[in-house]
């Protein structure tokens, strides 16, 4: 599909997608020693059913992204931020602006982001929790049903990161082992740098590999990783969504085009081009 510069799509639901949100090939990781594959491409599978618009129900579904940690860790300075023109509550991934004033989530609030991944209309429904300990009771009612787990920490507080354990615990109570995309995220990278950086990734990097999680560092203020990061979520989601609906078509549906063929089940690689958690039953 070829898209002139600056062009404006729009998905299944009227919204506008913009070309920084447009996804051709893979996102890379952000380090090779914590990711959940090392992969370049989409599965084979998943481009052939993209290049025949034939992902199935992929397209039209929003895959829930559950965003956890500590109350001033930066995870509504992440998602959210409000502009002095209109304002309107918008993403930092979105408007790319930051808000220096702090306001705390209440309870739970979420955000759909809209992408067009391989040429497929493709939707995130981030939802952003509170921290504070009287709210847990409240947020925990929405993590369940999520398919990618962001669990976010400060770098400049040690102690946020060993929080993340619990809070990955919470979520996964709710949800089926195995059936979640897990990303530890460390904010606020713009207060920190040289020596003390480093350390404090080496110790998230560490953390990740037990959680089985992917890491990645960003700020909010200055944007570093953010729109990367995003990417890299929603590739992972898609390809995985449209592996999932390829898997339950009857076989008399299981063909890709006009001259398809039997549907292949999809095993997992036991190599390290592929270190997804167990569970997740694809590429």
């Amino acid at each position: 599909m070829k898209h002139w510069k600056n062009e404006v799509l729009l998905d299944p639901f009227g919204a506008p997608v913009s070309q920084d949100r447009i996804i051709t090939s893979f996102p890379k990781w952000y380090t090779p020693d914590a990711c959940l594959q090392l992969k370049e491409h989409f599965h084979s599978r998943v481009s052939t059913a993209c290049q025949h618009r034939n992902t199935g129900t992929a397209g039209l579904r929003l895959s829930k992204v559950v965003v956890v940690g500590d109350l001033y860790v930066g995870k509504t300075s992440l998602i959210h931020s409000r502009t002095s023109a209109d304002f309107l509550t918008s993403r930092r991934l979105c408007k790319n602006v930051f808000d220096r004033d702090y306001k705390a989530t209440i309870g739970v609030d979420f955000e759909i982001e809209r992408f067009e991944i391989a040429g497929i209309p493709y939707s995130l429904q981030i939802w952003d929790t509170a921290g504070q300990e009287k709210f847990k009771c409240i947020a925990s009612a929405y993590y369940r049903g999520a398919q990618v787990i962001i669990t976010a920490f400060d770098l400049t507080d040690v102690q946020t990161l060993e929080h993340t354990r619990q809070w990955l615990e919470d979520v996964l109570r709710e949800n089926e082992a195995g059936s979640c995309f897990i990303f530890l995220v460390g904010t606020k990278k713009d207060l920190l740098s040289g020596a003390a950086c480093e350390q404090a990734e080496a110790e998230a990097v560490h953390l990740a590999n037990e959680m089985q999680a992917e890491y990645w560092s960003v700020s909010a203020k200055t944007g570093e990783n953010v729109k990367a990061f995003f990417s890299r979520v929603a590739a992972l989601a898609f390809e995985q969504s449209v592996l999932q609906d390829l898997e339950k078509r009857p076989s008399t549906q299981s063909q890709v085009g006009d001259g398809g063929g039997d549907l292949i089940r999809i095993e997992v690689p036991k190599t390290q081009e592929d270190k997804r958690p167990p569970g997740l039953g694809c590429c």
